[in-house]
C-alpha cells in the first residue's frame, strides 16, 4: 500500500515508520520541516497540497498533533482554538479532503490519547480534542464505507517520557513500537469506527 503518514518523523511516527515499511508498504513521510513532502497539516491549503504532490493513495495515518497544556484557569480561548486546531481539526480536515483522493477500499487512521478517559490536571484542552477526534471516527464510520476510518489511543511512550513524563505521574508508559502495532492493525484490518486503546 501507498500510505501517507503525517508527523512521521517524530517519536510515534518514527515507529509506525518503521512498522509499516516492514511490511512491505510505501510510506510517504509528512513533516512541518523534514520529510518525503512538507507541510502544516493545521493549514486546509496545505492539506489540499500535499494531496496533490502524493498522488494516489490507499491509506492516510496521523502520529502527531499538538496540545496546550496548562491549568484550565489559565486556559485562554486561543488555547483551545490551537489544541482543537492542532489535535482534532487538522485530523478532519485530512479525512475530509483525503475521501477524494484516498482509494475506495483504503482507510484513515487517526490519533486520539489517553487523556480522553485518563484526565490529568493541566491536560483538559488535549483531553476534550481527543474526545472530539474519537467523537469524529465513529460519526464518519457510518459515511465513508467502503473506505475506513479508526483511531489509535495510545498513553504516554515511554521514549516521551523526559519531555511529557511530569504530566502524566503514575501512569505506566509503553513503547512506542507497541503503540506501532496498533497503526498496523488499522491500516491492514477489515474495521471500521474503531479506537485502539493502548495502555
Amino acid at each position: 500500500m501507498r500510505i501517507l503518514l503525517v508527523g512521521a518523523g517524530g517519536t510515534l511516527g518514527s515507529a509506525v515508520r518503521e512498522a509499516l515499511a516492514e511490511r512491505g508498504h510505501e510510506v510517504i513521510g509528512v513533516g512541518r520541516t523534514s520529510g518525503d513532502l512538507i507541510g502544516d497539516v493545521s493549514d486546509p491549503a496545505a492539506v489540499a497540497r500535499l494531496y496533490a504532490q502524493a498522488g494516489p493513495l490507499d491509506a492516510v495515518a496521523v502520529a502527531a498533533g499538538d496540545a496546550v497544556f496548562k491549568p484550565l484557569a489559565d486556559l485562554a480561548a486561543d488555547d483551545f482554538a490551537a489544541t482543537f486546531r492542532g489535535k482534532a481539526l487538522s485530523q478532519l480536515e485530512l479525512v475530509r479532503q483525503g475521501a477524494r483522493h484516498v482509494a475506495a477500499t483504503g482507510s484513515f487512521t487517526l490519533v486520539s490519547g489517553v487523556l480522553t478517559e485518563e484526565p490529568i490536571v493541566a491536560g483538559a484542552a488535549a483531553s476534550a480534542a481527543n474526545g472530539a477526534v474519537e467523537a469524529f471516527v465513529r460519526a464518519a464510520a457510518i459515511e465513508l464505507p467502503p473506505q475506513r476510518i479508526n483511531a489509535v489511543s495510545p498513553t504516554v511512550a515511554e521514549e516521551s517520557l523526559p519531555a511529557y513524563g511530569p504530566f502524566f505521574a503514575g501512569m505506566e508508559p509503553v513503547p512506542a513500537a507497541r503503540v506501532a502495532t496498533a497503526y498496523v492493525r488499522a491500516v491492514e484490518g477489515a474495521q471500521t469506527g474503531q479506537v485502539y486503546r493502548v495502555r
